[in-house]
């Protein structure tokens, strides 16, 4: 359905050439634009009208970006889409400015506070959950049994204990586990099980014959961190291949048996006033649009700077996703030294995606293109803006443990799942996802709070959408007010006092790791 009423459109920047039809079910051919542009052709919601006559090979420009080239002639009120830009080369990592944009310093944010789960290495989690750590695949069946009998059986009993998650992952054999990249996915696991939402309590099952062994995953004082625990010891593993272990019930009923101990000690745990400096929430986007970076990513970037200003830490990531905007991100950085990590995460990206003869390009999918996005570049400047505009502190490699507060870059590949994974193991403790096509995405480890670019969308999924972004597109509401309408939302679903949407589903994604080495 077209809106012949009232034809609207953004254009981000006064330089731009071309700009986005905002009306549900887009426009028809005719339709006449404010300021007097005539469609010529029938132009989706979401996608890009020329605004001026584009000669081929004149520049596709917006953000003040240049996004693409014109493959043929466009001439005013064309459609402007994949099929007829090409592709700029990627910036080049030298000559990069390094720490030059000194950001004017934001106004301390006080007095807000949410209900935390304190734990003894000072972490702070939002949920207080039994982890169930694995170190191979093959365990992962008799895990989810466990977890099922455990839930059921033992749960119920310890009321303050929220869930119980099996850490279960495609990883630990059949891998070359002493490769260089072999480290990536075993410290993973490893921080993953380190998260504040689980207290310092994780358990571990291992098969025994496995390649990644237990005491390789988890050394001795990796864990416990729970306040009554001695910090040296080893974590409890349960080993099946354990000659103890006579059948499949004899399994269950070790891993039950720990699992009733660890129960009782995350039982003792009570919720109590933290300041916001604790939250450490995760941010990215998926199946993204053309509004993702009108609407969902600015109003998260608002509400990314509050969590700043109130000395609290948010992570964006997504490799390809920033690397074409990596001059705007080391030009951010808050010293040389954190510009140049940033620069060697992208170079070792680079390096990773050649060896598979891709490039930044292969990131953009169906969905993305479906919703506007003709390429990788625009993609890219949509989803830097879900970072604010704090300086960048700090810079972690795939995998790594967060050690510091305020705006930090995790490094990790585009994919919903891995992305995810990675924050978990940074530390996070609270998710946030913007999406403008759609996806039930979530975690168990975490809970996920959803942004929704479009209106359409929101109403459509209504039971899977928790903010609807699309309100500023068409004037209801200001980013500044969605960006405080999920301020307070993080807070309420960090107290417990709200679920999400995927967490009252229970909308749970598998951990997917990021593996760079050779599998056997």
């Amino acid at each position: 359905m077209t809106d012949a009423v009232q034809p609207l459109f953004i254009k981000v920047h006064e330089a731009d050439n071309v700009a986005i039809i905002v009306n549900d079910g887009g426009l028809a051919a005719g339709a006449t634009l404010p300021g007097g542009v005539v469609l010529r052709e029938s132009i989706p919601q979401g996608h890009k009208v020329a605004l001026a006559d584009l000669a081929h090979g004149d520049p596709v420009i917006r953000y003040n970006v240049t996004i693409g080239y014109a493959a043929r002639a466009l001439p005013r009120g064309s459609w402007v889409h994949e099929r007829v830009t090409t592709l700029p080369t990627a910036r080049s990592l030298d000559d990069l400015p390094m720490a030059t944009r000194a950001a004017p310093p934001m106004p301390p944010l006080q007095g807000y506070t949410f209900m935390g789960y304190r734990n003894a290495d000072g972490s702070v989690g939002t949920r207080n959950i039994l982890a169930i750590t694995t170190t191979v695949q093959c365990v992962q069946g008799v895990v989810e049994h466990a977890v099922r009998r455990i839930k059921d059986e033992l749960l119920p009993r310890f009321p303050n204990v929220d869930d119980v998650v099996g850490l279960e992952h495609t990883y630990g054999c059949g891998v070359a586990i002493d490769a260089p990249g072999a480290a990536v996915p075993i410290r993973t696991l490893r921080n993953i099980s380190r998260n504040p939402n689980f207290g310092g309590t994780a358990m571990m099952v291992s098969l025994g014959c496995e390649k990644l062994q237990p005491q390789r995953l988890m050394p001795p004082g990796t864990l416990p961190i729970a306040p009554d625990a001695d910090a040296g010891a080893a974590i409890d593993t349960i080993c099946l291949q354990d000659e103890e272990h006579i059948g499949f019930d004899a399994m269950i009923r070790s891993i039950m048996q720990t699992a009733e101990k660890h129960l009782a000690i995350l039982d003792r745990r009570r919720r109590e006033p933290c300041p916001v400096s604790d939250l450490v929430v995760g941010v990215q986007c998926g199946g993204s649009d053309a509004f993702s970076g009108l609407t969902a990513n600015p109003a998260v970037g608002y509400a990314a700077d509050l969590i700043v200003r109130a000395g609290g830490t948010v992570m964006f990531s997504e490799n390809t996703e920033v690397r074409d905007g990596i001059d705007q991100l080391t030009a951010r950085a808050a010293t040389p030294e954190v510009a140049q990590a940033l620069v060697r995460e992208m170079a070792w990206y680079d390096r990773y995606l050649s060896l598979g003869m891709a490039d930044r390009s292969a990131n953009t999918s169906p969905g993305n293109k479906k919703g506007g996005l003709s390429n990788i570049v625009e993609k890219a400047m949509g989803s830097i803006v879900k970072s604010g505009s704090a300086p960048i502190s700090a810079v972690l490699s795939p995998g790594e443990k967060l050690s510091g507060k305020g705006l930090v870059f995790c490094a990790t590949p585009a994919s919903d799942f891995i992305c995810g994974t990675l924050q978990l193991a940074a530390g996070m403790n609270l998710h946030v996802f913007t999406t403008g096509r759609g996806t039930p995405y979530g975690l168990a480890q975490v809970p996920v709070i959803k942004v929704a670019t479009r209106s359409d969308l929101a109403r459509r999924w209504n039971d899977l959408m928790d903010i609807d972004a699309g309100r500023i597109a068409t004037g209801a509401a200001s980013i500044e007010e969605v960006g405080w309408e999920l301020f307070r939302l993080m807070l309420d679903v960090a107290s417990g006092k709200k679920q999400s949407c995927a967490e009252k589903l229970k909308l749970h994604n598998a951990l997917a790791l990021f593996n760079p080495g050779p599998v056997t």
